[in-house]
């Protein structure tokens, strides 16, 4: 506290107030710094602090040492000794083999109480189940199993007696054979398959010995199975969504190929109809058989009927409304000459810009004889401006062809010509460039590649042959399922 001395009197009034009132002390002394016992060796390197830090680390890490004890050995114990036997157990209780394909736990070493068989008793009958191939024989596939020659051949001899026509690969049978001779062979006991589609077959061996059969006849329809349905994107893929086999899809766009380019000439609207004989058993086998009809309902152009129908002996392809043979060979080839030019977008050599190229130009020398590529008839024949000279034929089915720039013709309007038949010359009148053969072909009036053309046969005059063809077409439309 302040004294009396500390006090002066200003102005001749007593004011008391500290000597140093008013000013803080002033020191220029440096401030001690606090004793630290750990120092921070990051700061102040080289100064006295610091290696008073370096020195207590050195220290403190001798006194380390020196307290530490000494490393002494681990505790361990020897390895136990595994004998044969017990590896054999670890093996089969472990879960490696399981990755390799082993079971584990499936096999155990035997003990002492095991006692080893001299021999493995015969099993007295062995029970099979074995599917027929492609090719194979009952005879050789009995024998292939074990079974005992004569057996195998008085068996193949039953079979055959009862399925004529061989049985269809894929068959199951079931086996039984009994106790083994003493050649090694076994008798055949019993044998059971199906013979047929409408019959099932049962082998069986009694007391005696004598081989006893056994049928037991299965109701079959035959009725056959229609599919329709829409073209959409692809026919072929519509055609195996709607459950058409593959084999079946690919006769019907065969079949289909000879009146139109399926790939370019259907639309997705036309409609696909097509009749397969089918056979469903009573127990509810279905086996598809061949196609019987094939037809597609177009929105535009002529829609096609074709039927399966024998005539003289010939099965293939014919129109339901004429009953004309549909032909399987592409265009015989109008003129023996090298193709200069396809169908389809060309640049025009003399018109100077590209257009569609409708037909097909067969190089070759001046007078180069031109044929017909099928029968039929000449409905033109004389100068048709820039083609030329030229002659056009009719065919079945719709189709006609034209022969172009020729230099000079053979044939009349009118006439009837067979293929093969000499209609004129190869020149170079018209719109040409140089001696060449323009051939086109037209369906319904269309142009089309003449590479898709499939021609029609004349139709069959038997008027009894259309009355019956055209009955078996009703009766199919009518009955077929689906």
């Amino acid at each position: 506290m302040y004294q009396w001395r500390d006090l002066q009197v200003a102005g001749g009034n007593a004011a008391a107030m500290p000597r140093g009132f008013g000013r803080a002390p002033v020191s220029f002394a440096p401030e001690k710094p606090p004793f630290r016992l750990a120092v921070d060796l990051a700061h102040c390197i080289d100064g006295k602090e610091w290696w008073r830090g370096v020195a207590t680390l050195a220290g403190l890490v001798a006194l380390l040492a020196v307290i530490t004890p000494a490393p002494g050995p681990l505790p361990g114990g020897n390895a136990l000794r595994i004998d044969q036997e017990h590896a054999e157990q670890l093996r089969a209780l472990g879960v490696a083999p399981a990755r390799l394909g082993g079971r584990s736990g499936g096999q155990m070493a035997a003990s002492n109480l095991v006692d080893p068989l001299l021999a493995a008793p015969e099993r007295a009958n062995i029970d099979m189940s074995v599917r027929f191939g492609p090719g194979d024989r009952v005879g050789a596939l009995l024998g292939r199993i074990g079974a005992m020659p004569a057996d195998a051949a008085r068996v193949a001899s039953i079979i055959a007696a009862h399925a004529p026509h061989g049985i269809a690969p894929g068959t199951e049978i079931a086996i039984r054979l009994g106790h083994k001779t003493a050649a090694g062979q076994r008798p055949v006991e019993r044998i059971s398959l199906r013979a047929g589609m409408a019959l099932e077959l049962t082998i069986t061996r009694d007391a005696s010995g004598v081989m006893l059969t056994e049928t037991r006849p299965i109701a079959v329809d035959q009725t056959p199975r229609r599919v329709r349905g829409r073209v959409g994107d692809g026919l072929y893929w519509s055609l195996r969504a709607a459950g058409v086999e593959p084999g079946t899809a690919s006769d019907y766009l065969k079949a289909l190929a000879s009146q139109l380019d399926v790939g370019s000439d259907l639309a997705p609207d036309d409609r696909f109809d097509l009749i397969v004989a089918n056979n469903r058993a009573a127990t509810g086998e279905n086996q598809a058989g061949p196609l019987l009809y094939a037809g597609i309902n177009r929105t535009t152009g002529r829609s096609i009927q074709l039927l399966k129908w024998t005539v003289n002996g010939q099965t293939g392809w014919y129109e339901a409304n004429s009953l004309q043979a549909i032909g399987s060979s592409s265009f015989v080839w109008p003129v023996n000459a090298r193709i200069t030019s396809e169908f389809g977008m060309r640049y025009h050599p003399i018109l100077r810009y590209s257009r569609m190229h409708r037909g097909m130009d067969f190089g070759a020398h001046w007078g180069t004889p031109i044929v017909a590529s099928a029968d039929g008839q000449v409905i033109r024949a004389g100068w048709a401006g820039g083609y030329g000279q030229q002659v056009r034929l009719a065919h079945a089915g719709g189709i006609s062809t034209s022969y172009s720039h020729m230099s000079r013709m053979v044939v009349e309007s009118g006439s009837m010509v067979r293929q093969g038949q000499l209609l004129g010359y190869v020149g170079t009148t018209g719109l040409s460039t140089g001696p060449h053969l323009h051939y086109e072909t037209y369906r319904d009036g269309l142009p089309v590649n003449p590479r898709s053309v499939r021609f029609a046969a004349a139709p069959v005059a038997d008027a009894g042959a259309l009355t019956a063809f055209r009955a078996r077409l009703r009766s199919l439309l009518t009955k077929a399922r689906g």
